[in-house]
């Protein structure tokens, strides 16, 4: 089950609401599960780093506050630090930033939805297509054929984030895999991602990486092998 543990209700649409930080501790690990697998079941997949969990839910490391693929190389965190997540958007709510070793972002294979609700399958399909690059959250409310109240709460209960954050986190990933792989000007790389504006851009990857999509250029390799130190 995925539904939010210890977190206000929604009060209202997804393009102003805003849910204060929880706190973490030992009793929120569970938050987020994925759809159709228990925390046993994921600790042992990202201790053993099985290939076939890839995809299928995040890591975040409660001691440094980066979120992983199941088969991160870096040495695995203790058990007692780490929170399981249904997407790579929920790791990001929850304050966590992306692994610079295993690089959500490159992550292949099915979406980590596969299997929730249709309603919530359909949205996350079309925000995947950049839907919400040129509409809004209550636009897709209605391509759904529900309000956008309940949209934010369907989100909320099966994927750990608003279709806003989905989108977001969509449009880093993407931003990201384009600096990482071509020589495009970041200018570019900005509204091909389908961001709306070059400050919209830098502060989404500030958001997320707590630096500017600059420095990805500069110093990748130093700042990957060091921002993820063993817990």
């Amino acid at each position: 089950m995925l539904a939010a543990i210890g977190r206000d209700p929604p009060t209202m649409s997804d393009f102003s609401y805003r849910v204060s930080p929880v706190s973490l501790n030992l009793n929120l690990m569970l938050t987020e599960m994925p759809p159709g697998l228990d925390w046993e079941t994921c600790d042992r997949a990202r201790l053993a780093r099985d290939p076939g969990f890839d995809v299928r839910f995040f890591t975040g490391v409660r001691t440094t506050r980066i979120y992983c693929r199941p088969v991160c190389p870096v040495r695995p965190a203790k058990s007692k630090n780490v929170r399981f997540f249904a997407t790579a958007a929920g790791a990001e709510r929850a304050g966590f930033r992306p692994c610079l070793r295993c690089r959500p972002e490159t992550a292949p294979g099915s979406p980590a939805w596969s299997g929730t609700a249709t309603t919530v399958s359909r949205g996350m399909r079309l925000i995947q297509e950049g839907f919400l690059d040129e509409a809004s959250v209550a636009d897709l409310a209605d391509s759904l054929g529900i309000g956008p109240r309940h949209l934010l709460r369907l989100f909320l209960h099966h994927t750990g984030a608003t279709p806003s954050e989905v989108a977001t986190t969509r449009r880093v990933q993407a931003a990201k895999r384009l600096i990482d792989r071509t020589a495009m000007p970041l200018s570019e790389i900005a509204f091909a991602a389908g961001f709306g504006s070059i400050r919209r851009f830098n502060d989404a990857f500030r958001a997320t990486y707590g630096r500017p999509p600059s420095s990805f250029r500069r110093t990748e390799g130093t700042d990957a092998r060091s921002s993820h130190p063993d817990a």
